[in-house]
């Protein structure tokens, strides 16, 4: 495989640091937590005292001060290992982000340092009910009553959304309006009038608590308001290139892992008196995903250069997301299929990185918008 050249040796010092604490500290958990179905708080107290959580926030807001590159290796990581149910980065890297380049030094203040320790866990509320990759069509409202706002609506398939103590909505404060009545308002969970809904069954990432919330005449004071008024749906476009980032780097990372699985399984599993790998058919086939796979990485490395230059614009993005988790679902059936069998198996983890993999061709936008976008470039 080509050398990667992102990262300096800092970086994969922080990555073996990583590496052990996934691997004995949570790894070993995860399966009980998806017959929970939710991510229990030591988990998230334990990676804050690690200082894995909000690593990109300045440590003057309590975070580790670091760049993003440092940010992906804990994606990596938590990708490798399929722990899909671990919602950190949601928290450290979209939440955390909005509060950081648009709020005020005192919501900084207030919110940030604890979300670094794992005190506070944060989730994002968009979608709704009615829609989803629409954000202009948001129902939420938050309206100004006095000296309040008045939030009521409802909002689906939140991350961490059984847990969170903080939730940043995505609402309309000007109803009559589009993209410019949008904006983004945080909620105490503890708020009158909040109120979780039901822990949704999923077909994978079940570990993870995707949760219904309803906002019931949720009054919050004025500077609950992030960034400017009418200004929620530029930012959410500005921030969504990283997020579709996050899929691209899950998904090439998930991809080698399962890679790995096969060619051990392969190896290690006889068909009429010889290894399945010895076959040509198997190599094959597994010649095309490592191939396929180098394809990706090259481009998804290259993509985190322009992250980290700030150059990343939203239509490269979108590609990111589109193709890699497009790849991933065929890497994945591939990897499965040459398990026989035992890819059929939970206790397998093909079978469950298979099973979550298919959420990432369709949250943070479904790759239909995401041909949209770049086709509107053409």
């Amino acid at each position: 495989m080509i050398p990667r050249t992102l990262f300096a040796e800092e970086h994969e010092i922080f990555r073996a640091s990583v590496r052990r604490f996934f691997e004995r500290e949570l790894a070993p958990h995860h399966e009980s937590w998806e017959e929970a179905g939710e991510v229990p708080r030591w988990a998230w107290l334990k990676a804050g005292a690690q200082g894995f959580l909000c690593v990109a926030i300045p440590e003057e807001y309590g975070g580790g001060g670091a760049d993003r590159l440092y940010s992906t290796i804990l994606m990596e990581e938590q990708a490798r290992l399929n722990l899909t149910g671990l919602g950190f980065p949601l928290h450290s890297d979209i939440v955390a982000p909005y509060i950081l380049h648009y709020g005020t030094e005192e919501q900084k203040r207030q919110w940030l340092p604890k979300m670094a320790r794992g005190e506070l866990v944060a989730a994002i509320a968009m979608t709704e009910p009615s829609g989803g990759s629409d954000l202009k069509a948001l129902r939420t409202t938050a309206l100004r009553d006095g000296n309040e706002i008045v939030i009521s609506g409802q909002k689906t398939f939140i991350t961490n959304g059984q847990t969170a103590d903080l939730i940043l909505v995505a609402c309309k404060t000007d109803p009559g309006e589009g993209r410019s009545g949008i904006s983004l308002v945080m909620v105490e969970a503890d708020r009158p009038g909040f109120q979780r809904g039901r822990r949704l069954k999923k077909m994978g990432t079940k570990a993870q608590d995707t949760s219904e919330l309803f906002f019931d005449a949720v009054r919050v004071p004025p500077s609950n308001l992030i960034g400017q008024e009418g200004k929620g749906f530029s930012y959410m476009m500005q921030e969504l290139a990283w997020e579709r980032m996050h899929v691209g780097i899950s998904a090439i990372a998930c991809c080698e892992a399962a890679l790995s699985w096969t060619v051990d399984y392969t190896r290690s599993r006889e068909a009429f008196g010889k290894p399945v790998l010895d076959f040509q058919n198997t190599r094959f086939r597994l010649a095309e995903v490592k191939t396929e796979l180098q394809v990706g990485r090259i481009f998804v490395d290259r993509c985190l250069e322009l992250v980290m230059r700030g150059e990343l614009d939203a239509t490269t993005a979108a590609m990111v997301k589109w193709w890699t988790s497009d790849l991933q679902g065929r890497v994945l059936d591939t990897c499965l299929q040459l398990h026989g069998g035992y890819g059929f198996m939970w206790e397998y983890p093909i079978t469950r990185a298979f099973a979550d993999a298919r959420v990432q061709r369709i949250y943070a936008g479904t790759n239909e918008i995401m041909k949209e976008i770049i086709g509107r470039t053409l």
